[in-house]
């Protein structure tokens, strides 16, 4: 028979998303759900077995008979006490999929028991991960990070959100090449099309990063925001390309900021900030996990059919989706 323990184990066991903070470790988050989640496993802990002993009596009486009297009696069986035993549970692994940096924040994918084999499967999908970079023109660093050390100061005046908006999109258009170079499919078959429908056109396993959909969505200089579509990224990747496109523009960029706003089919929405790291609020996200699963799986009655000469390329381009609002962050411990 299953003990609480247990029960409270498995209803935990599954895949979930939290908030990481920026400035903090990625290890120092996995490292505090866990023991969050050992506590809340080991808080009810289970009852202590009773075992029947024979234990010496003792009568008063005149006509008793001589000799040892016992009596069996139902004791708790000390051995087995969870004072002497411990806890139930001594380790809970908990694994981190996509990882973030400690200057960056947003989602991060975390997985607790059999969910690590879901996890593992996320890594190998090509499903894109969307990002907010907060930007800033005239500055460039030798890390392209804005604590790095200034290599170089720049005008930005001459600047133009037009500008700006025609690097993106030459960008773009060079690494929806080497999407469709990186992809092992016919671009002009009806397998391509649902691919891209799906979001799921790109690489099998690792390859060089991708920028699947870039454009600006605040411009005010030297401050302006970008929203970033990719594969198989890095967050040192995505500075990068910042500092590329100062340098197209005649000038310098920093990015001063990165947050992941999605990651597969878990957004900012979904994301457990810190004050909501406990057994229970990650039982009720497992279990939100499980049913949107369930409702991914049902087939669907109507498919679109394609358009004759229809561009992947466009069809690529437009499964961007909307960055969600923002979730506050608590600090780290």
């Amino acid at each position: 028979m299953a003990t609480p323990a247990i029960r409270t184990f498995r209803r935990l066991e599954g895949l979930f998303c939290v908030y990481k903070p920026v400035g903090v470790h990625w290890k120092l988050v996995r490292d505090t759900i866990e023991t969050n989640l050992l506590k809340g496993v080991n808080a009810s802990p289970p009852p202590v077995p009773h075992e029947v002993r024979f234990l010496e009596g003792s009568s008063d009486e005149a006509e008793a008979p001589r000799g040892l009297s016992v009596y069996a009696a139902s004791l708790p069986a000390l051995s087995k006490h969870p004072l002497v035993t411990g806890p139930e549970f001594q380790h809970i692994r908990v694994g981190v999929g996509h990882r973030l940096d400690a200057s960056s924040s947003g989602v991060l994918v975390l997985a607790v028991g059999n969910g690590n084999r879901a996890l593992n499967d996320l890594y190998n999908t090509r499903t894109t991960r969307d990002y907010t970079l907060d930007c800033e023109f005239g500055t460039a660093t030798h890390d392209f990070s804005p604590t790095g050390r200034v290599v170089e100061r720049s005008t930005y005046g001459h600047i133009t959100q037009d500008k700006l908006e025609r690097v993106t999109a030459m960008l773009e258009g060079a690494n929806q090449k080497a999407l469709k170079l990186y992809s092992n499919v016919d671009m002009n078959s009806q397998e391509a099309y649902e691919l891209a429908v799906q979001g799921l056109l790109g690489p099998d396993g690792k390859s060089a990063p991708i920028l699947t959909g870039l454009r600006c969505m605040h411009f005010q200089p030297p401050r302006f925001t970008l929203e970033v579509q990719c594969l198989n990224e890095s967050q040192r990747y995505l500075r990068k390309v910042v500092h590329e496109i100062g340098l197209e523009l005649r000038s310098t960029a920093v990015c001063k900021g990165v947050r992941r706003t999605r990651d597969g089919f878990f957004t900012l929405q979904d994301a457990l900030t810190r004050h909501h790291w406990s057994a229970a609020d990650v039982m009720r996200a497992v279990y939100n996990y499980h049913s949107s699963k369930k409702d991914r799986k049902r087939p669907q009655l109507l498919i679109e059919r394609p358009v004759l000469g229809a561009s992947v390329g466009k069809v690529t381009a437009a499964q961007q989706s909307e960055t969600s609002e923002d979730v506050s962050a608590g600090g780290a411990r």
